[in-house]
Order: structure tokens, then C-alpha cells, then sequence
């Protein structure tokens, strides 16, 4: 048996050339991108699908508070809204100009300044809102829920 020379090539593993191989990787890389994007999204379609969204929450909770992304959302998100209902994000414009969200005396003050078209569009979604939770409301506040509605139909 004789030694390889400097001159003789020495065969890689398997047949194949190793500087090959690390190019076909790198060729497949926008494949392998967009299967590691569709696969996020199943993911987060299975999730939606599963117990409501229960289980998507939570990170879409999280994603929200990433600056960037949370903005795009929140303008999707409006943007959707305006388009469905437009009093209804009118509305919410005013209660967030506001700051309704913190001061009930505010939410007050703004509920004040809605055309009756405004408020009816909230107070709707406001109830359908409630009738998802209903088990987390107590007495005295699906009382004022009641009162809320029955003063939305008289006008």
C-alpha cells in the first residue's frame, strides 16, 4: 500500500466534494425561510383554531408589546375597524383621546361627546363583549350593563 502524495487527491466522505455540500445549503436557504415562516403560521392558525384563540392570546399579548409590531397591528386593527364599523372607531378614538381607559370619570366625559350613533355602536359592542364574559361579572355590574342597554334603546 502506498501513501498519498500531495499529488494524489484524497476522496471525501461519502464521494461528494465538502465545499459542495455548503453551497447547497446555502442555495436552499430562502426555502428553508419561508418553510420556517409557514410552519409559524400553522402553528398560530392550529392555536387560533383551538378553544377560541385561547391559547393565542397570550402571544399575541406579548407580540403587541414589541414596538414596532405593535404599532403595525394596532393600525391594522383600526384600520379593519373603520372599515366594519366606522362609528364603532370613532368611538374608540375618542375614549383613547380621552384616556377613558384609566378614569372612569373620563370614560364619562367622552361618552358625553359621542353623536348617539357613536354611542349606540359602543355600547353595542360593549354587550357583545360582556355576553363572552358573563361569569366574571357580578350583580351590580350586569345590573348597570342592563340599565346601559335599556337607555341605548330608548334612544
Amino acid at each position: 500500500m502506498s501513501r498519498p502524495t500531495a499529488r494524489e487527491p484524497i476522496e471525501a466522505a461519502g464521494g461528494y466534494d465538502p465545499p459542495v455540500i455548503a453551497s447547497l445549503w446555502i442555495i436552499l436557504l430562502p426555502l428553508w425561510i419561508v418553510l420556517g415562516l409557514g410552519l409559524i403560521l400553522g402553528i398560530f392558525a392550529l392555536l387560533s383554531r383551538v378553544a377560541g384563540g385561547k391559547y393565542v392570546r397570550p402571544i399575541m399579548q406579548f407580540i403587541l408589546k414589541v414596538p414596532l409590531l405593535g404599532r403595525g397591528m394596532k393600525k391594522a386593527s383600526q384600520a379593519a375597524l373603520e372599515r366594519q364599523n366606522p362609528e364603532l372607531a370613532s368611538a374608540i378614538k375618542k375614549l383613547e383621546r380621552y384616556g377613558a381607559t384609566r378614569d372612569p370619570q373620563r370614560a364619562q366625559a367622552a361618552m358625553s361627546n359621542m353623536t348617539s350613533a357613536e354611542r349606540r355602536a359602543y355600547l353595542d359592542a360593549a354587550g357583545e363583549q360582556g355576553d363572552a364574559l358573563p361569569e366574571q361579572m357580578n350583580r351590580q355590574m350586569r345590573r348597570q350593563l342592563e340599565r346601559a342597554r335599556k337607555r341605548g334603546g330608548r334612544r
